[in-house]
């Protein structure tokens, strides 16, 4: 079984393969957004609040929750911050910490079987993460880098995904409840960044059998009009057989290119989800052309086919 199934008290969601792509709201994670971190210390949420109700409004399908404000108690944080959310919306939520004290704080105050974020390859990591998974009966990321750092070899990075697969399995954690990120790096600084990560999802999805994710918007880091460059590399990602991101479902490109993604992936059956989200504009013509005329069938005025070639 491919599915990975994650739920709130009243709603699940299925990431699986060739299912439409699940998008993970990213935006509750104070990490570069200080007015958010300073309002989380004193204990202010609104903001969390604001930004659950707009991304669940924008389409996502979950919502990644992270408490990780510099010296204040993220136990505290992430447990309040889940509670919060869950009171305000029933999408299901990555729970997001590196403090395994944190994590278990935010499990405790889930109603529902959550996704943890994360777990690496790392010998100690794996050793206190993974039975807290097993004990919640959750799902769980592993991003795949260990001792050594992150990998620029691909073949090493699928090498710690298939350790930390094996891993999970001696504590009784089936591989359908491993969704592995396999780590994307900015294409600015490393050209090869998007390659190697189709080829790393080709690789996860028919060797491991495991669903995937990533932070998408790391793809993009210090480009202008960046946006386009991770709705595009979310399209190509999807094609490569990617099932799930965590990325900003507020950004229209990103979002329409994850839906065109879904579409020419054939995992939006009928078109009905790309249709539904456009039929409006169609309607009051934003979709026609420029010059006034609809092209329909292929064809050009006075019935010939248009070339293609």
């Amino acid at each position: 079984m491919t599915d990975t199934v994650i739920s709130s008290a009243t709603r699940e969601v299925v990431i699986g393969f060739d299912r439409p792509f699940v998008m993970i709201g990213e935006r509750i994670n104070p990490t570069g957004r200080k007015l958010l971190a300073a309002e989380m210390k004193e204990g202010d949420f609104s903001r969390v609040e604001a930004d659950a109700l707009a991304q669940v409004a924008a389409g996502a399908h979950m919502l990644d929750v992270n408490a990780g404000v510099p010296l204040a108690d993220e136990p505290a944080l992430l447990a309040s911050a889940v509670k919060l959310v869950q009171s305000v919306t029933d999408v299901p939520l990555s729970i997001d910490s590196s403090i395994i004290e944190a994590l278990e704080a935010g499990i405790d105050a889930y109603v529902g079987k959550p996704l943890i974020n994360s777990v690496t390859g790392e010998a100690e990591v794996m050793e206190r993460v993974l039975p807290l998974v097993a004990r919640a009966g959750a799902a769980v990321v592993a991003i795949s880098n260990d001792e050594t750092g992150i990998s620029e070899d691909p073949d090493v990075r699928f090498e710690v995904a298939r350790r930390i697969v094996s891993a999970a399995a001696d504590y009784g954690i089936p591989s359908h409840d491993v969704v592995v990120d396999p780590l994307v790096m900015p294409i600015g600084a490393m050209p090869t960044a998007g390659r190697q990560v189709f080829q790393l999802v080709q690789r996860l999805r028919s060797e491991l059998g495991v669903n995937t994710t990533c932070g998408a918007s790391n793809v993009s880091f210090g480009l202008p009009n960046r946006h386009v460059v991770t709705g595009t590399f979310l399209a190509m990602a999807i094609g490569a057989g990617m099932t799930s991101a965590i990325m900003n479902p507020l950004h229209a490109d990103v979002k329409a290119a994850v839906m065109a993604g879904d579409v020419l992936a054939g995992n939006d059956t009928n078109c009905a989800a790309w249709i539904a989200e456009h039929r409006d504009r169609s309607a009051m013509g934003e979709d026609t052309p420029a010059n006034g005329r609809a092209a329909a069938g292929g064809r050009r005025r006075g019935g010939r086919r248009a070339r293609t070639g």
